[in-house]
């Protein structure tokens, strides 16, 4: 995916830095970064890729109110964070709005066995992962719980990329079979 488009390239010029911030830089520098940012706060993809369109468009807009008290790209996940909780108050609101109707509808929806079912896999699961080789479901963890990418996970321990990406691959692989079973 393109982390930066044309038209984020034309709003930077038409934008002009009053700070001396070269925004364009920014956002090529750390757009994939920033996107991994909101994606493990927001699940929806295009959700997450408007809200990274809309931090890009947020920053330029008040990029004159940039102080530099921060790094620039502090700023801009500052934003970003703002955003994602902009969206959730949204989305609460909205649900808030849901009728009473509709509430009733969905809980005579509700299949006790699904519940059980769930609550099998999620045991399953948490079994699974407890059997993975330790530096393995390391990588995981830090995947799942921090903020970071494959190749921060390569740099933290010291090791290839690729080695990250297969003993991932292996243990999502290890852990869809085992939730299967």
């Amino acid at each position: 995916m393109e982390t930066t488009t044309l038209k984020q390239i034309e709003l930077c010029q038409i934008y002009t830095p009053i700070n001396n911030v070269d925004w364009e830089q920014i956002f090529r520098q750390h757009g994939k970064r920033l996107h991994n940012f909101i994606r493990k706060r927001v699940s929806n993809r295009e959700d997450v890729e408007d809200l990274q369109q809309m931090t890009y468009l947020e920053v330029l807009k008040n990029s004159e109110k940039f102080a530099g008290a921060s790094r620039p790209e502090t700023w801009v996940f500052g934003i970003a964070l703002n955003l994602v909780r902009n969206h959730f108050k949204q989305a609460r609101i909205r649900a808030n709005e849901v009728g009473d109707e509709i509430l009733e509808f969905l809980s005579n929806d509700i299949d006790p066995s699904r519940i059980v079912e769930c609550d099998y896999s999620l045991v399953r699961a948490v079994a699974a992962t407890a059997q993975l080789p330790e530096e393995t479901r390391k990588m995981l963890l830090m995947l799942i719980d921090s903020d970071v990418s494959y190749q921060d996970i390569a740099n933290m321990l010291n090791i290839p990329i690729g080695t990250v990406r297969s003993r991932l691959s292996r243990a999502r692989h290890f852990l869809r079979q085992a939730v299967d079973a």
